[in-house]
């Protein structure tokens, strides 16, 4: 069995782990978990429009891949947890600026996805997290 490496993300990843001791990524041989990660900048800053936090939420997903030796094309799990200004926001909003991202990063690849709503996340303006496991080498079509 391989031994756990742990990864922090240059920046906020940095940061996050010298302040509340976790890392934002682990591997185990060729596979992948990242924790979850926000569309904040590297001072925890996030931006006024839901559209830009769910796109630098997958900006930093790829960072924290990139920093364990991993892809959006070796991603073979999402979940996202989303904060719903209204029912109709997970389900039409967030899905389509999801579902855009999905095909900008992976092409025709489609992991499997949950997406739920829920009632807080781990930062007071945070409104989307999103969680990826990675399968490297192996997941690419």
């Amino acid at each position: 069995m391989s031994k756990p490496e742990f990864f922090a993300t240059p920046g906020y990843g940095e940061a996050m782990r010298a302040a509340r001791r976790y890392s934002q990524a682990v591997r185990v041989g060729e596979r992948v978990e990242i924790s979850g990660q926000g569309g904040w900048d590297d001072d925890l800053n996030f931006p006024e429009a839901l559209e830009d936090e769910i796109v630098q939420a997958f900006e930093n997903v790829e960072r924290t891949l990139n920093t364990a030796g991993a892809t959006w094309r070796d991603v073979i799990a999402v979940n996202s947890y989303h904060i719903p200004e209204s029912a109709e926001e997970v389900g039409e909003a967030t899905t389509r600026i999801m579902v855009e991202q999905f095909r900008k990063r992976m092409g025709d690849r489609a992991p499997i996805w949950t997406e739920l709503g829920v009632a807080a996340l781990g930062a007071p303006k945070m409104r989307v997290e999103i969680q990826v496991t990675a399968m490297v080498g192996g997941a690419t079509e």
